[in-house]
């Protein structure tokens, strides 16, 4: 299926109109940025009105991205199983006026998909992404070679109760 590059929000919205693809890291340079290296992802976003009549979108993305543990400083792919339902506004002021948790975009007539993809990736992203279990600490902790900073603490207890 042919994707449009960018919609026009509220015909999409009134329109019902659907569109999916695939984006990869060629049309994500925000998540380059951000540490994210071979994304994949899917999407499927769907014109829409809310349960309070508004015009606005849903957006499902499924993939994966990959970034650096902090932790071990190793790979960690990254699984995404997102959806965002998203209500228009008409201004950023509106926006930032609104004192509730509705998530809201600014509609417009040549509004970027990707962009769209990209801003809720990125929203989701851990702040400090890490493995549930690093191997680096499942060795440590397994008796494996020592840490760097439990040697360290070993040789400091070694010289206060030598002192």
């Amino acid at each position: 299926m042919l994707q449009p590059a960018v919609i026009d929000g509220l015909a999409f919205a009134r329109n019902a109109a659907v569109v999916e693809g695939r984006l990869g890291k060629e049309l994500l340079p925000r998540l380059a940025q951000s540490g994210c290296s071979d994304p994949a992802l899917h999407f499927v976003l769907t014109g829409a009105f809310n349960e309070r009549g508004e015009p606005g979108l849903k957006l499902a993305i499924e993939g994966s991205v990959r970034m650096q543990c902090q932790r071990c400083l190793g790979s960690l792919d990254l699984q995404l199983h997102l959806e965002a339902r998203l209500e228009f506004a008409s201004s950023e002021a509106e926006i930032t006026a609104a004192e509730d948790d509705i998530e809201r975009v600014v509609a417009g007539r040549e509004m970027n998909v990707a962009a769209l993809v990209e801003d809720e990736v990125i929203l989701a992203l851990p702040m400090v992404p890490r493995h549930e279990q690093c191997q680096a600490a499942a060795g440590a902790e397994g008796g494996g070679k020592a840490s760097a900073f439990q040697a360290l603490a070993a040789l400091k207890r070694s010289s206060v109760s030598e002192g």
